[in-house]
C-alpha cells in the first residue's frame, strides 16, 4: 500500500468517526429533549365558545395531546368528567378544559319539583345569580279595590336556583310598551306550596324580582316581615 492509499484509508476512517460522532450527538439531543418534555397525555380544547350555566356535551370539545409537564394539575384528561356538569363561566374557543371551569348541575331533592319563570333581566338577574344560588322571590301587587294600597310580598325565601337560561328578547303587546323587553328563564327547586306561590305571582303580580341571599346567610324571614306597604314608612 503506497502513501496515497494510506492517506485515503485514514481520511475514510476519520469521516466514519465524524459521522458516528454526529449521529451520537443527534441521539443525545433527542434524548435530552424527550427527558425535558416528558411523556404526552390527552387533553381537550374548547371548539366554540360555551355560554355559562349550560350543560356540557362531548361534541363541544376536541381531543389534543400535550406533554404532561405542561398541563396544570386540574386539566381535564377524560371527558367522562363533564357528565352532568355545567360551565361556571364562558368557555372560550381554543382554551384547555380544566376542572375549575365546571361544576355539578344542581339536582332536585326529595319533595322538590322544578319550576321555571321568566325574570326581568334588568331587575332580577344582573349576572350574579347562577345555579346553586339561594334567592328570595319578591312580587309586587297593585291595589285590587278602592281603599287598598299596592304591596310588595316575599312569596318564597331561600329558593334554590337550578338553572339560569339565556337572555331572551320579548315582544310586548301594543298596550304593554312599558313592560320589559328582555328576560331570563330561571329554574327553581321548590316544594309544592312554594311552586304554587311562584306560579300565582308570575300570572298576577305586576313584577317578580329576585334578591340574592349571601352564602351561609339565613334565608328564613318572619311572616310579619314578608309584606310591605308604603304607609309602613309614613
Amino acid at each position: 500500500m503506497n502513501s496515497r492509499q494510506r492517506r485515503g484509508v485514514i481520511l475514510l476512517l476519520v469521516s466514519v468517526l465524524c459521522a458516528v460522532g454526529a449521529f451520537a450527538g443527534v441521539l443525545s439531543v433527542i434524548h435530552d429533549a424527550n427527558a425535558k418534555v416528558g411523556p404526552e397525555v390527552t387533553a381537550y380544547r374548547v371548539k366554540d365558545d360555551v355560554q355559562p350555566y349550560t350543560e356540557l356535551k362531548p361534541g363541544q370539545f376536541e381531543k389534543t395531546s400535550m406533554p404532561k409537564r405542561w398541563l396544570s394539575g386540574n386539566a381535564v384528561t377524560d371527558l367522562a368528567a363533564i357528565r352532568g356538569k355545567i360551565a361556571v363561566t364562558t368557555l372560550r374557543a381554543g382554551s384547555l378544559l380544566q376542572s375549575d371551569m365546571i361544576v355539578q348541575r344542581p339536582e332536585l331533592r326529595a319533595g322538590e319539583q322544578e319550576i321555571a319563570i321568566m325574570i326581568d333581566a334588568s331587575t332580577g338577574v344582573a349576572g350574579k345569580i347562577q345555579p346553586g344560588s339561594s334567592v328570595n322571590i319578591f312580587a309586587t301587587f297593585a291595589a285590587t279595590k278602592q281603599g287598598d294600597t299596592a304591596q310588595s310580598k316575599i312569596i318564597v325565601s331561600g329558593a334554590r336556583v337550578l338553572d339560569v337560561g339565556r337572555l331572551t328578547p320579548l315582544d310586548p303587546g301594543r298596550d304593554d310598551r312599558n313592560k320589559t323587553t328582555e328576560a331570563v328563564p330561571i329554574t327553581f327547586a321548590l316544594n309544592t306550596a312554594d311552586a304554587q306561590r311562584v306560579a300565582y305571582a308570575e300570572s298576577f303580580a305586576q313584577h317578580v324580582r329576585l334578591a340574592l341571599v349571601a352564602p351561609g346567610g339565613a334565608p328564613s324571614i318572619p311572616p310579619g316581615e314578608r309584606t310591605y306597604r308604603l304607609e309602613k314608612d309614613q
